[in-house]
């Protein structure tokens, strides 16, 4: 029986990685905008006195693979030795069996650049068998290697990594693209601009409404973003591409999931009540699935990027010892479309993708998210950020209308919340106005949602760096 021959390995090496011969990227890639987060993977990647690798996590189809190549080609750029750099596809037939150790050495034969840091990139690392066993010892006692891992399978690194990388490996979530990073791909101007840190010139609400618009629906995915044809239609995209292949090849694999339709069942029941608060008891009489099970389902959908849960605080910001009723967001509005088809601007559902798409803008961070509610007149605030001594420091209410522009008092939720807890700003958001209004020494600021998720966005990048910048002093120190 003929077995695959390191002739066959550098073969295959030297055709992934042209940049040997011709030390450039391909310009099908230079013409792809990078993502705003290329910044702080790079930084990742490239600080010396962080002693680790980097694991790209994200759910499907939201550019991991193309982030790394930008990141190839940005070493380029810096005169990084091409021989240097390698990426590798683990999940290619040649390679099945291959070990960590024995493709670096393959690489190291195949392009012969001398010494020097090196800089190795291994994608779909899911498929390569206690990968994160075989990593750990490389970033040991290999400090010329700078290495990064990905792949589509994220619940199933998240896991790995978390069990087996402490200390050694560093987890970055590539979130769905966030509405500014969306503007700054897509070709036509966009109507909101950042002038300096935190003001921003808001050039024409209705062509603003109209790119939000078109982000809710179809943003998250960067293929789903830019091609007109995988726009046409995206519930292929999104339910062959992406759903399906979490839930019917993921998670069973991962988990050991047996029932996979009840499962499927359970997750497009969840992701029609997007930004609605549900309950197990609710979701287990409607999907006649039981509680306990519901429960582990949730946190398997939680794993994979598909959902995030916030649980409920009362009118002090304090979590219910006993709650059993929360929330439930898609991590990308964009889902909601491809499962159930596009909402206009208009339709009563359409408020609801507004909330998921703000808090879609944030579920990435490290920020405490909680919604409020108490009292028998069903006193609400839509997000409750709190600090780290689960004080609330912020609120939101999230309204796809100018109705409260001029009177916001009306929103007797907030209103008792802000000054039950005493914050000295709250937030509104209206469909068009803006407004800023103070009341008993309260500040409401009112912006439209659009403008909202596009700072949301952009801080959300700002405080992926400044994390960083951070994580490394730390190390340092």
């Amino acid at each position: 029986m003929k077995e695959v021959s390191d002739q066959q390995v550098a073969e295959h090496l030297k055709r992934l990685n042209p940049w040997w011969q011709r030390a450039e990227m391909d310009q099908a890639t230079l013409a792809l905008r990078p993502r705003a987060y290329l910044d702080p993977v790079r930084q990742l990647l490239l600080e010396s006195n962080l002693r680790r690798a980097v694991v790209l996590l994200g759910p499907r189809r939201v550019g991991k693979t193309i982030l790394i190549r930008h990141l190839i080609a940005d070493l380029l750029g810096r005169d990084v030795l091409p021989q240097h750099i390698a990426y590798v596809e683990m999940d290619h037939p040649l390679l099945h069996g291959q070990s960590l150790e024995t493709l670096i050495r393959q690489i190291e034969d195949a392009a012969s650049g001398g010494d020097g840091v090196r800089y190795l990139f291994f994608d779909e690392i899911q498929s390569h068998k206690d990968w994160e066993k075989h990593l750990k010892p490389l970033v040991d006692h290999r400090p010329d290697l700078r290495i990064l891992v990905s792949g589509s399978a994220a619940a199933a690194l998240k896991r790995q990594s978390s069990e087996s990388g402490a200390g050694r490996f560093t987890d970055f979530l590539l979130p769905p693209l966030t509405f500014s990073e969306y503007l700054h791909l897509r070709p036509e101007p966009p109507a909101i601009h950042e002038e300096k840190p935190g003001v921003y010139l808001l050039e024409d609400i209705a062509r603003l409404n109209a790119q939000f618009a078109e982000y809710v629906s179809y943003g998250g995915y960067p293929e789903l973003a830019l091609s007109p044809v995988v726009r046409n239609n995206p519930e292929r995209f999104v339910k062959s591409d992406i759903v399906d292949k979490v839930l019917l090849r993921d998670l069973p694999q991962l988990y050991g999931i047996k029932d996979i339709q009840e499962l499927n069942s359970l997750f497009t029941l969840l992701a029609f009540n997007t930004a609605e608060e549900v309950s197990f008891e609710q979701l287990s009489q409607r999907s006649g699935v039981g509680k306990q099970t519901i429960q582990k389902y949730i946190e398997y959908l939680e794993a994979a990027f598909l959902i995030k849960r916030v649980f409920r605080v009362d009118q002090d910001g304090k979590r219910y010892q006993r709650e059993r009723n929360f929330k439930v967001y898609l991590t990308n509005s964009a889902m909601y479309t491809g499962l159930f088809g596009e909402k206009s601007p208009d339709e009563p559902e359409f408020g609801l993708l507004v909330e998921t798409a703000l808090f879609a803008q944030r579920f990435h961070e490290d920020a405490r998210l909680n919604y409020a509610r108490w009292g028998t007149d069903d006193c609400e605030v839509d997000l409750v950020e709190s600090s780290q001594s689960l004080k609330p420091v912020s609120a939101l209410e999230i309204k796809w209308s100018d109705k409260y522009a001029d009177k916001p008092e009306a929103l007797k939720g907030l209103m008792k919340f802000m000054r039950g807890n005493r914050l000295p700003l709250v937030w509104v958001t209206t469909r068009s106005l803006v407004r800023q209004q103070s009341i008993d020494g309260h500040e409401i600021r009112q912006w439209p949602a659009a403008a909202l998720a596009f700072h949301y966005g952009v801080r959300a990048v700002q405080g992926r760096l400044a994390g960083f910048e951070a994580q490394i002093k730390e190390t340092v120190a």
